[in-house]
């Protein structure tokens, strides 16, 4: 798991309070849990059963409704059915998607929101990545690119020229340990 925020509270207002969607959709390395499942400790709707003793990575990560106060309340997880991870050291929002509602991120208000921050994202060199299991888009200003099926082993590589109205991007994936071309931007999997 990832968006950690040193000293992270929530907003005033926010808790979890029987949102655990973060225990299904996010990956957590210390228990060998991949994305998209429910933990094993998770009680849905209730919470952790080892939750004194649980990971650092979940110690860690606080979701993006939680603890940044200009997301919307319709983000709360449990109603969104997406997990938002604000990733500063990346320069990215990445978007983890419940598989059981793929479509989720796609209905209004929250496509036109995520284009939105992509577009803004991208004016500092940043993008949107969406995760629904092990299937990828990058949103990148007014752009969309599925990606499909994402290995974490694979790459996301990116770069981009000048075009006429505004850049033009060029996104694919390489598996791992593949060269990337020169000029482009390596990114990890989620």
């Amino acid at each position: 798991m990832s968006g950690a925020l040193a000293l992270a509270t929530p907003v005033a207002g926010r808790g979890c309070d029987g949102c655990t969607l973060c225990c299904k959709l996010m990956p957590v390395d210390e228990l060998a849990k991949p994305a998209a499942t429910w933990c094993k400790h998770c009680e849905p709707a209730s919470g952790c059963r080892i939750y004194d003793d649980r990971p650092h990575g979940c110690r860690v990560f606080f979701c993006g409704w939680l603890v940044n106060q200009a997301v919307a309340p319709h983000w709360r997880p449990r109603e969104s059915r997406m997990v938002l991870d604000f990733q500063p050291a990346m320069n990215r929002l990445a978007v983890h998607v419940d598989p059981g509602r793929p479509d989720a991120w796609r209905k209004p208000p929250y496509h036109a929101e995520l284009r939105i921050m992509a577009t803004r994202m991208a004016e500092a060199g940043g993008y949107v990545l969406v995760a629904c299991g092990a299937n990828f888009t990058m949103l990148l200003a007014h752009q969309e690119f599925p990606l499909g099926h994402v290995l974490p082993s694979d790459r996301i590589v990116f770069a981009k020229t000048a075009g006429p109205g505004g850049w033009i991007y060029d996104v694919q994936v390489t598996p791992g340990g593949a060269d990337s071309a020169a000029g482009a931007n390596v990114l990890p999997t989620v």
